[in-house]
């Protein structure tokens, strides 16, 4: 819950200074290794992002030796995202977003477990974030609204199309994203 609580608050500072709990299983630590490169890239400090980036790839290697491929992938998926905002922040967009998109369609091409939640931030809404943080706000609103269909109503999309949709000039979809914020 922490980790959730920074990442979608924005709040880089906090997420920067997460600590897995003594213990945790590679799946587990992953998720903070994961939030903590975001933060730091997000923040302006993508080399600061290296370590956590190869605990996760440490993570990733441990679970496919125990067998556990279903959350290799997850945390394969949780790296390309982390390396994605480090590259934006290194001032390379192209390869940036892309790596960002083969997160997102690696996410969307899995069947999430019934019984467990679903990413902290999706990869797509992701996409849509860093798209629009890039002065790209029409390709940033077709991310959003891939996120939205798989993810109805998360404030984060919500919120990021509302204003890639105003950066296009599209009041209609501006209008209705900040409908559904609302309620």
């Amino acid at each position: 819950m922490p980790v959730r609580l920074a990442m979608e608050g924005r709040q880089w500072d906090v997420a920067s200074n997460l600590q897995p709990q003594p213990g945790s299983s590679p799946e587990v630590a992953a998720i903070v290794y994961w939030a903590r490169a975001v933060a730091q890239a997000r923040d302006g400090h993508p080399q600061a992002a290296d370590q956590d980036i190869a605990k996760l790839e440490t993570c990733r290697q441990q679970l496919v030796a125990d067998g556990k491929t279903y959350w290799a992938t997850q945390v394969e998926i949780l790296a390309k995202e982390s390396k994605a905002w480090q590259l934006a922040a290194q001032s390379h967009p192209d390869q940036a977003i892309k790596a960002l998109r083969l997160a997102a369609d690696q996410e969307d091409g899995i069947e999430k477990l019934p019984l467990t939640p679903g990413p902290i931030i999706p990869a797509r809404e992701q996409l849509g974030d860093l798209l629009l943080a890039m002065h790209r706000p029409k390709e940033a609103l077709e991310a959003y609204r891939v996120a939205l269909a798989a993810a109805p109503g998360r404030r984060g999309a919500l919120s990021g199309a509302a204003q890639a949709a105003d950066a296009v000039d599209d009041t209609r979809t501006a209008d209705q994203m900040r409908t559904l914020l609302s309620k």
